[in-house]
């Protein structure tokens, strides 16, 4: 059995699970770079006002890992960054993290990958995982005169928490989750708040009830029970959910949207308020927001949505194109990330000097959002093309390490040094994963962060079936396997 060096980048929900999977495996030279001070990715990244995350708690859990003690349905970011923690603790992963060191580049050299830090550690390891995270980089677009605020102004994922909020003009620049989940929360704490909308948003309602302490208890005294609850929700979130966008005529999308247009029409009393916030596309072709309350709380007497564009920003607050000054004590620019990075910046070179931004110039591409051909023995979980839906990504990186470890078996049983997917392979899945795309909700006419520049989502565009059938055991020959 040959002993294997392996480097995870990134010590988030991904990297922990790496860890944990290839230390129960008894791969015992295992270190994480980190290049924050502190675990957690997203949930460290994320600490605005009224984070939760979509996904109900159960099951956005390691299925390893359940928790009883979950505050509410979708719990807080918070409450989740905590979970994370104690698990890594719990499990060995925390000692293998090296906090603050940033991996700056990967070299494939002689069978084997020449790592860099930005602490200046240069190692050699025989395999690499990305589990560097989708969204974890922000997009600040440019709004003229940004510089010249007076106020406090700071992107939604770097959030300042000594900025005080409460009695105070609060602005919020987009209309996604992030953005919904901030109004929600400030909007009965602020003497006003403005949400700068561009888009309208489906918003599907979803409570969001607390957890019973006599529940929690039934859950730690009944672990079956927990697992039967989690079952039936990812069950119902696969079936129901994951089914429909992938058919833009099913009947699955179509209760969908029914959904969403009562949420907007039995919630919103003022009809011109109610036409602002209708979007002129189908519901779930944009990522779906859930919210218990958003509708009720945009009402307020203290709330403001600013549908004229952005026209420049000023000392004193925001001018729109009707000449309207909006004026603000603190602007959050709720804009988003840039999806298309994953282990970027690192600079990685592979196979013959190829490097990733050469082999990704026109987008990111990896062969089940696992492995790029010409890129041995580096494993990417939740990489370029996979299910990033409203699904749990805890469940999509639970199936795809358990897909990797099977590589990496190959690799320690000496079956080959290394492996990569093979260039036609890539080839031919992305060909059909393109061609499954135009029957999905995601082209049906808007503009979102799931579609690349040539208007093809981005994502996994079959049933979530075929994902779990995929991942169950890796075809050795799609891959190059060199001795």
């Amino acid at each position: 059995m040959r002993r294997l060096r392996f480097a995870i980048i990134g010590s988030g929900m991904a990297g922990i699970l790496a860890a944990i999977r290839l230390r129960e495996a008894g791969h015992d030279d295992v270190t994480v770079f980190e290049k924050a001070d502190r675990l957690g990715g997203t949930w460290r990244e994320n600490t605005y006002p009224g984070i939760a995350c979509d996904v109900p708690s159960y099951v956005y859990s390691y299925s390893f890992e359940p928790n009883p003690d979950w505050s509410h349905r979708f719990s807080p970011g918070g409450e989740i960054q905590r979970y994370f923690e104690g698990v890594a603790d719990r499990y060995g992963v925390t000692p293998l993290v090296r906090f603050s060191e940033e991996v700056t580049s990967l070299e494939w050299r002689d069978g084997a990958w020449d790592l860099r830090t930005s602490q200046g550690a240069e190692e050699r390891f025989d395999v690499v995982i990305a589990a560097t995270g989708v969204l974890h980089h922000p997009n600040i677009p440019h709004f003229e005169g940004l510089e010249t605020f007076r106020g406090a102004a700071f992107h939604s994922a770097r959030w300042d928490h000594d900025v005080p909020l409460d009695g105070r003009r609060v602005g919020v620049i987009g209309t996604g989750s992030t953005a919904v989940q901030i109004a929600t929360a400030l909007i009965p704490r602020v003497e006003r708040f403005t949400l700068f909308q561009r888009t309208a948003q489906w918003v599907i309602r979803v409570d969001n009830p607390e957890i019973t302490d006599a529940e929690k208890e039934r859950y730690r005294t009944d672990p079956a029970k927990l697992e039967s609850v989690r079952a039936q929700l990812a069950s119902a979130f696969r079936d129901a959910f994951s089914a429909a966008v992938i058919d833009a005529d099913s009947p699955g999308i179509k209760a969908v949207e029914d959904q969403c247009r009562r949420n907007l029409e039995d919630s919103v009393v003022d009809p011109v308020l109610r036409e602002k916030l209708r979007p002129n596309y189908r519901a779930a072709c944009k990522r779906l927001i859930a919210s218990p309350d958003f509708y009720e709380k945009i009402q307020e007497p203290n709330a403001v949505l600013a549908t004229e564009a952005i026209e420049r920003i000023e000392p004193e607050g925001v001018r729109t194109a009707d000449g309207t000054l909006h004026e603000l004590d603190v602007l959050v620019l709720a804009t988003g990330f840039k999806p298309d990075r994953f282990v970027r910046p690192t600079r990685v070179v592979g196979v013959d000097g190829v490097d990733l931004d050469d082999a990704w110039r026109t987008r990111p591409n990896a062969y089940l959002s696992v492995s790029v051909p010409g890129f041995p023995n580096l494993f990417l979980l939740n990489g370029p093309n996979g299910p990033v839906g409203n699904f749990s990504l805890i469940e999509v990186a639970e199936m795809q390490m358990a897909y990797v470890m099977q590589l990496v078996d190959v690799l320690a049983e000496e079956r080959a040094r290394s492996v990569a997917a093979s260039a036609e392979a890539s080839a031919a899945f992305e060909a059909e994963r393109r061609e499954a795309a135009m029957r999905t909700i995601w082209v049906t006419g808007c503009r979102s962060w799931y579609l690349d520049d040539e208007g093809i989502p981005a994502s996994w565009t079959f049933t979530f079936q075929r994902f779990t059938d995929e991942m169950r055991a890796p075809k050795l020959d799609h891959y190059v396997l060199t001795s």
